[in-house]
């Protein structure tokens, strides 16, 4: 989904959702209107599996979702809308640092309550992990929702260094964390602020849990996305 700007536009942002939900999580919606509303090219998409997109999410991994992202990077300036700057929501801030070094044309990275490691997701189907390396394929009850899941995907989890990702970021990177975030502590953020390199900037919101549900969250998520993108862009 596309959304423009009323008139000549400041730049692009690709949005980058989360684990299991899709472009249309209000997290992602509200980004992309807000952004819109404020002169930027918002484009959010589905990763393989998950929303409108094709495949089978049982076969996801972290490795298809930067792969996913390059290719939405590609379609952006295909479009004649990029470079781009990568937003990216929980497990999608993860797969938007990693994918950065692949994507030259990625002006700004900013992750949202995103870990600092990618096993992290795994605690979030702990009780299921045991049986899932067993049978190699198996259902997982992941926050009181079940979805097929492949152990592939876990194996794939090993390959991938986030923290190594944040150091070797070349460009201005903001970490988005509330302070009260349940889910992904906001350690997470300080240890990605931690092994980025400047210019780098950590934005702690002290309410608004992982998904900053209430309104007033999810406003000081765009005005803090605004703000960073303001200052280095002149």
């Amino acid at each position: 989904m596309l959304h423009r700007p009323a008139g000549p536009a400041k730049g692009s942002v690709l949005l980058a959702h989360c684990f299991t939900c899709s472009k249309d999580i209000f997290t992602m919606t509200r980004l992309a209107k807000g952004l819109a509303e404020a002169g930027y090219v918002a484009f959010r998409f589905d990763f393989t599996g998950r929303g409108e997109s094709g495949g089978d999410f049982a076969d996801k991994t972290v490795s298809g979702n930067v792969g996913d992202l390059v290719r939405a990077a590609t379609a952006l300036i295909t479009e004649n809308v990029g470079p781009c700057v990568m937003i990216g929501h929980s497990l999608g801030g993860a797969a938007v640092l990693l994918a950065a070094e692949r994507i030259k044309t990625v002006t700004e990275v900013i992750t949202v309550a995103a870990p600092s490691d990618v096993a992290h997701v795994t605690h979030l189907f702990a009780d299921d992990l045991e049986r899932l390396r067993e049978q190699g394929r198996t259902e997982v009850c992941i926050t009181g929702r079940t979805f097929e899941l492949d152990h592939g995907f876990v194996e794939d989890l090993a390959e991938h260094d986030v923290l190594a990702a944040a150091a070797a970021l070349d460009r201005p990177y903001l970490a988005i964390h509330a302070t009260d975030d349940d889910v992904v502590s906001f350690e997470n953020a300080e240890a990605l602020i931690a092994a980025a390199s400047e210019p780098k900037q950590l934005l702690a919101l002290d309410s608004g849990g992982h998904m900053f549900g209430p309104r007033d969250a999810s406003d000081a998520v765009l005005a803090g996305i605004l703000a960073f993108l303001d200052d280095h862009r002149g």
